[in-house]
């Protein structure tokens, strides 16, 4: 399984921080945008800094363990699609989405059920309603969105 695109989102759209922060929807985060420890417990803003080493465990731990089983679950021809084919840019937008937003997110997702019907123009038209942070429209999710939409 190949994470490239998916790894590279996340470092560029979230960023690093060392210390703890309130991502736009008010969550504590750390590193690049985790929210959850790789012992389950959630990130406080009281919580001391991590390493960039650390920040890229934790992003791994949460793909891995939590997004890609996520997805597999959720999209599971769009996984074997990528063994068969080879191609993982659509399955990496998917992981991308589901870690920016959740499994629940995807899960109860329109997204879903476009990526499911192999609906690639629709499931773009999708991916680009899921933009809104605090309630807001936010450029950076505007762009993630539309790097997500370039992969499928």
């Amino acid at each position: 399984m190949n994470l490239e695109f998916a790894v590279a989102l996340c470092v560029e759209f979230e960023g690093f921080r060392s210390k703890p922060y309130l991502c736009p929807a008010g969550v504590p985060t750390i590193g690049f945008g985790s929210t959850y420890y790789e012992n389950g417990t959630k990130v406080t803003i009281a919580d001391p800094p991590v390493t960039k080493d650390q920040a890229v465990a934790l992003l791994m731990h949460e793909l891995t363990k939590v997004c890609v089983p996520g997805v597999r679950r959720q999209c599971p021809q769009l996984y074997a699609d990528a063994l068969t084919t080879g191609n993982w840019r659509p399955f990496n937008a998917i992981v991308d989405f589901t870690y920016n937003l959740g499994v629940g997110s995807l899960q109860t997702s329109t997204l879903r059920k476009k990526v499911n019907e192999q609906d690639w123009e629709g499931a773009k038209t999708q991916l680009l309603r899921w933009v809104r942070g605090g309630g807001k429209v936010l450029p950076g999710l505007v762009r993630r969105r539309n790097a997500e939409a370039a992969l499928l």
